[in-house]
């Protein structure tokens, strides 16, 4: 079907008087309806599978900002590393050491946001405010030693749930930690710790009221899938 551009429009006008980023999340979707999208504007995709992702960027534009949103294995991060703009999803210590590695390989710095797991779904992934801790602490990964990764933020994911007053908590938790970790940032993150992704399309306006700086918006965009 075709993108809804009279939505983009007045979303993105929305989204920009509240200097908010908009990621359009294009997975599944076709090119043409990428470049319809692109045409009109948007430049931040959203994708989650590494092959899919991969074809996209050799067919496209490539002034395109790629966001890696999906869950992603440490083995596929080489296929992503040369071009990928931000990887939402760094779940795992091994996953943002990978991420280093190859980065150091290309002499690149690849910007990344730290996923937080905040709903009580155990399908999601990501860190629990005590891995947080662990992960700023430990004596064994010294952040301020990853010279080829920039965290620039977090990421979660709330609940899949008709219960907008637990979308609305689970994102309270997901600012407060924001908050928290934000202090660090002279040490551990340079000045690009900033950036706070949460909000899709069902509850992006909520997550905006909450504190988010980047929403994540796909079927509002290009209809179901």
């Amino acid at each position: 079907m075709p993108v809804d551009s009279e939505f983009y429009k007045n979303i993105k006008e929305e989204l920009h008087n509240r200097n908010v980023t908009l990621v359009a999340v294009s997975k599944t979707k076709p090119i043409e309806e990428i470049l319809e999208l692109y045409n009109l504007g948007q430049t931040d995709f959203g994708e989650s599978y590494v092959q899919e992702l991969c074809d996209k960027h050799e067919h496209l534009p490539h002034d395109i900002q790629w966001h890696f949103i999906g869950h992603l294995q440490s083995n596929k991060v080489k296929y992503i590393a040369p071009f990928v703009s931000l990887i939402q999803g760094v779940d795992t210590k091994k996953l943002l050491e990978e991420i280093n590695k190859q980065g150091e390989k290309l002499n690149k710095v690849i910007d990344c946001l730290l996923q937080v797991h905040i709903s009580d779904e155990e399908t999601k992934f990501g860190f629990d405010e005590r891995e947080l801790e662990e992960l700023f602490n430990s004596n064994s990964l010294n952040l301020s030693d990853l010279n080829n990764v920039r965290i620039c933020g977090l990421m979660g994911m709330a609940s899949f749930t008709n219960d907008m007053n637990k979308v609305r908590n689970e994102f309270k938790l997901l600012k407060s930690l924001f908050d928290k970790f934000s202090i660090l940032k002279p040490v551990a993150f340079g000045s690009k710790f900033s950036m706070l992704s949460m909000g899709m399309s069902a509850d992006y306006k909520i997550a905006i009221e909450e504190g988010s700086n980047v929403v994540r918006i796909g079927s509002l965009l290009f209809g179901s899938r």
